[in-house]
């Protein structure tokens, strides 16, 4: 029997004992489990890419401040709060000093996919109180706010790439136009763009963006939800809950959003404890998938962390779906398989199999990062795997 023809046969077998060994289990690992595992992925992040502000090249050459870098440095920040590592702050400032505290591409830009490296940059500064680090993204979101224009997400990846910058922004310097401006531009990509808005109430999912609003549909019929688009919008609330004042006029839409969202995703998880890339379509490229899962897991984690959903219900779910991540996708060497290629619907970024190396592996690892530091705060035992 050759490598081809024994490899499924082997995968079946594994799927088969994984139940067995535990990794199927409703409960939680170790906190030292959970950050070994983390420490273990980005190590290997960190050792391939050891000059954090060497360009990326993929079909083409792009600075590393671009937004998947920039979804790594959010997990990489949340893992320095839980593993106060020197090295992990010294890897972002760096990061930052070698793209001049500025935005991707141009220093001046209203694009969401721009702005998200100033999450970090904001964080950077809360600890460092250097003005330099936040002046770039401070005045590209001041310009934003003394503007009228309320249309630029018109795609759901672009609410956690910018949503997040304007409330730290708001939170730093207790300015709530930044949290008025930032409703503005949801409500807009909630209810009127594309027509009526890009969440389904029925549904309690988001459609990417004006395209895939129906008539469009998947294979089976139904509406298409991407896996990882409506993770972005998951993440996002978290990121802005998490800061908000809890007076802002809109922090129970944000809350209810987030519930929403999470009690829908609950009967769509795989008993795997992965999701599909297709939310509502699990034969149109079906099959595990670690970027949306981490991103759900990080929602329910951090409600669960919250004491905003029923533990008997979401504990399974992000016990299920940690496990699949830390035991199903993650390799010996720290590499995360099973991560969708950048794109913007199901059939992008495919194959997506172990060992398939999408376009770009940092946001894959940023959202495991996030995901994973949620899932340490919830679980027991000892705080060290050292």
């Amino acid at each position: 029997m050759n490598k081809q023809s024994w490899l499924p046969v082997f995968s079946i077998v594994l799927t088969t004992l994984l139940p067995v060994l535990g990794y199927g289990s409703d409960k939680l690992p170790a906190k030292a489990d959970v950050l070994r595992d983390l420490r273990r992925a980005n190590a290997y992040f960190m050792e391939k890419w050891p000059d954090p502000g060497k360009t990326i090249v993929t079909n083409r050459e792009r600075p590393a401040n671009i937004w998947t870098r920039a979804v790594y440095y959010e997990g990489l920040m949340a893992l320095y709060a839980i593993d106060t590592d020197k090295r992990y702050y010294d890897y972002a400032v760096e990061w930052g000093e070698k793209h001049q505290w500025s935005t991707a591409y141009q220093p001046i830009t209203r694009n969401a996919d721009n702005q998200c490296c100033g999450q970090t940059y904001i964080d950077l500064y809360r600890i460092d109180n250097n003005p330099v680090y936040i002046q770039n993204i401070k005045d590209n979101v001041d310009l934003m706010v003394n503007s009228e224009g309320v249309g630029d997400w018109d795609w759901i990846d672009a609410i956690q790439m910018a949503m997040p910058v304007f409330t730290k922004l708001g939170a730093t310097f207790d300015d709530t136009r930044y949290f008025d401006k930032m409703y503005a531009l949801y409500s807009h990509a909630k209810y009127r763009e594309g027509g009526n808005g890009l969440y389904n109430p029925e549904d309690k999912l988001w459609w990417r963006d004006k395209d895939f609003v129906p008539p469009y549909r998947e294979p089976n019929g139904e509406d298409c939800y991407w896996s990882r688009g409506n993770g972005w919008v998951v993440a996002a609330l978290v990121r802005v809950l998490e800061e908000l004042p809890r007076t802002d006029p809109h922090y129970e839409e944000y809350q209810q959003d987030l519930k929403a969202m999470l009690s829908a995703l609950v009967p769509l998880q795989r008993a795997d404890g992965f999701w599909n890339v297709s939310l509502h379509d699990p034969n149109h490229y079906g099959g595990k998938e670690t970027s949306g899962t981490a991103l759900f897991a990080y929602g329910m984690a951090w409600a669960l962390n919250k004491g905003l959903v029923d533990r008997d219900v979401y504990l399974p779910a992000v016990a299920k779906a940690w496990h699949a991540l830390a035991s199903e996708a993650l390799h010996e060497d720290g590499f995360l398989g099973y991560v969708q290629g950048t794109g913007k619907e199901p059939k992008d970024g495919q194959p997506v199999t172990f060992t398939s190396r999408p376009d770009f592996e940092d946001y894959g690892l940023g959202c495991f990062l996030l995901a994973g530091t949620e899932v340490y705060k919830m679980a027991g035992g000892n705080n060290d795997s050292r």
